[in-house]
């Protein structure tokens, strides 16, 4: 037996989501944040971490944009095998970005056409991804991706034959070189394994892992645990402007390869993490 939901439902629901991440930091972020300037010795990066607390906090009491970089808004649907809908699920998304970014006077940063540059007007359209899973339930993530942070991101292709430390490098070197101007502290989702794209989709999936959550599996989970560690060592932190804190959490996504492949994906999230999610 199918449950049937409507395409306004939807929309509304969508509507104050999409509201609720621009202006408020996530609370296990605004956790992170706290603990981290606890334990940061270096004083730029202490100067920085206090301006990010305040910012949040000013954004969510104000109802203002956590960042002026609105960003792209990216959402993975996961649609239950036993759910019908009355209506356009892609229309109620963006409709609900046209809505929010209209009325609420956040930044428009889509453009239509990626060498030509004209200007969308609404921030639409958002970026989509979808899933059929069990049950009768839709659940939508929003992320709220800015730019700084999706330019300082790559997926390449590495040697079948790379070896854990070999990997670790790749993943250090980049964010030696990009990490400073991704707007630390950072997450750091990884995708690894599958074509080109999948391991792109998996490592901005990464990014919605609450952080302190791991991986299921042992081996990937203490993979994450050491990266974390070697990250906060660059000595890059906060702003860029030195001191151990220059990630939150490291996240890896897997998926199988082909035997001659190895894709590794790296995304990063800046430190105005704007994500949430809705269930009906």
């Amino acid at each position: 037996m199918f449950r049937v939901i409507n395409q306004e439902e939807i929309y509304k629901k969508l509507v104050d989501l999409i509201e609720k991440v621009n202006f408020s930091l996530p609370e296990d972020v605004e956790k992170a944040l706290l603990e981290s300037r606890k334990k940061e010795e270096d004083k730029n990066a202490q100067i920085v971490l206090d301006i990010l607390i305040e910012n949040a906090k000013i954004a969510k009491e104000k109802k203002i944009p956590v960042c002026q970089d609105c960003g792209m808004v990216v959402a993975f649907v996961e649609i239950g095998r036993n759910l019908c809908i009355n209506g356009n699920i892609e229309n109620a998304i963006n409709d609900a970005v046209r809505t929010v970014y209209v009325n609420d006077f956040l930044r428009k940063s889509v453009v239509r056409d990626p060498l030509r540059r004209i200007n969308t007007e609404d921030n639409t359209p958002a970026v989509i991804h979808y899933d059929v899973v069990d049950g009768d339930k839709l659940r939508i993530n929003i992320l709220i991706k800015g730019f700084g942070s999706e330019n300082a991101s790559v997926v390449k292709n590495l040697l079948p034959t790379v070896s854990r430390e070999e990997l670790i490098n790749e993943i250090i070197e980049h964010i030696k070189f990009f990490g400073p101007n991704a707007c630390p502290p950072l997450i750091v989702g990884i995708g690894i394994g599958g074509t080109l794209e999948k391991a792109a989709i998996l490592s901005k999936k990464a990014l919605l892992r609450p952080i302190g959550k791991h991986n299921d599996d042992p081996f990937w989970a203490s993979l994450e645990d050491e990266l974390l560690e070697k990250i906060n060592n660059l000595n890059i932190g906060p702003g860029g402007l030195g001191g151990k804190t220059t990630a939150l959490a490291v996240n890896i996504e897997s998926y199988p390869v082909h035997i001659a492949g190895f894709t590794l994906a790296i995304n990063l999230q800046c430190c105005a993490v704007r994500h949430g999610w809705v269930e009906i």
